[in-house]
């Protein structure tokens, strides 16, 4: 059955930090770093000129030496704050209320709390008691497209029930000086914080994404490519050699998958430029094809697994022809492939 998705709400938070600012800042930490010209050139490489922080750069859960405890509680506390936010802008341009929603499903990798994310939200939001949830805390980029997916078999499911699904994430809680691999020092200029939601039903409610068909994917192999790591100086990112080749290596499963369906637009995870390229290249898009996953993460950075829902948001404001067949996809770590086939309906 299809699924129908509504245009994302996304939130940012107040802190918007600069790349110049980063490098300002990496070079005065660690000007003695043995690689250090190699490291600015791939974090002025790297596509991003922008992004939010929950907190300042130099807050002691960002530039500073907060120990994991400290920012891991404060990495949620921020992320619930967000998240809340989103949810609520996403019941409300739907033409809901809190109580009409019957199932939330949540996605977020940074922070810890038990209870967890999805039962906060339905204290927060006054969402009915009896709400289902699905709460998933370690797919990290792969998330929102996760989600969709997890709210596609819902709504195959129970056709009447409506789904709200939230990703969010304050990935600045991994921005760590503690960290001086050439990878880490990357994430430091690519990652960001945010949060997004969006309203998942079997009838649609208004223009937008339908969801047709879905795919999972875990390459063999390839289990220590990106892996989350937590010590006592918080939480760490690490990747392997092999890993910016990942997403290029599941695409033939993509295309299999896809089979004759020509896709005339996509929703692509902005994990860097490369990626993007060899996404789109892939499907037989280009540059142009791609400009709104491009944008995104120059404006934002890698959001986690918001990125695919503000992606899908600006793909809104200039919307594929009523019919089009389009594609989202993610990459998470494991290395995982999380993708969805869907159809534009005005």
């Amino acid at each position: 059955m299809p699924a129908h998705v509504t245009a994302p709400q996304v939130v940012l938070p107040a802190h918007k930090v600069t790349t110049a600012e980063i490098l300002d800042d990496i070079q005065s930490r660690h000007h003695d770093h043995p690689r250090l010209p190699v490291i600015l050139r791939a974090i002025s490489n790297c596509g991003v000129s922008t992004r939010h922080f929950t907190r300042p750069l130099q807050s002691p859960t960002v530039a500073g030496d907060a120990d994991v405890h400290t920012r891991t509680q404060a990495a949620f506390g921020d992320s619930l704050t967000m998240a809340t936010e989103a949810a609520t802008r996403a019941i409300t341009a739907a033409g809901l209320h809190p109580r009409d929603i019957d199932a939330v499903i949540t996605s977020h990798a940074t922070g810890y709390s038990v209870p967890n994310l999805d039962v906060h939200l339905i204290a927060a939001l006054d969402l009915p008691p009896t709400t289902r949830r699905l709460p998933m805390t370690t797919l990290a980029c792969a998330g929102g497209v996760h989600s969709l997916i997890r709210a596609h078999d819902y709504v195959t499911a129970r056709p009447t029930d409506t789904v709200l699904v939230v990703a969010t994430e304050a990935l600045s809680t991994s921005y760590n000086h503690a960290d001086t691999s050439i990878p880490s020092m990357i994430y430091k200029a690519l990652f960001a914080d945010s949060a997004a939601a969006a309203i998942v039903t079997a009838q649609q409610v208004q223009a937008g994404l339908r969801i047709d068909d879905t795919l999972e994917y875990w390459l063999p192999d390839s289990l220590d490519r990106y892996a989350g790591r937590l010590d006592t100086t918080g939480m760490h990112f690490d990747s392997t050699r092999q890993a910016p080749a990942s997403a290029a290596q599941t695409m033939p499963v993509l295309r299999d998958w896809l089979g004759q369906n020509l896709v005339d637009w996509a929703v692509i995870h902005p994990g860097g430029p490369s990626i993007i390229r060899d996404v789109a290249q892939a499907l037989g898009l280009d540059d142009v094809d791609a400009h709104h996953s491009y944008a995104s993460l120059n404006d934002h950075g890698n959001l986690g697994g918001a990125s695919v829902l503000d992606i899908l948001a600006r793909t809104h404001t200039t919307p594929p022809h009523d019919g089009a067949l389009g594609v989202m996809a993610a990459f998470g770590p494991g290395f995982t492939l999380s993708a969805l086939r869907g159809t534009w309906q005005d």
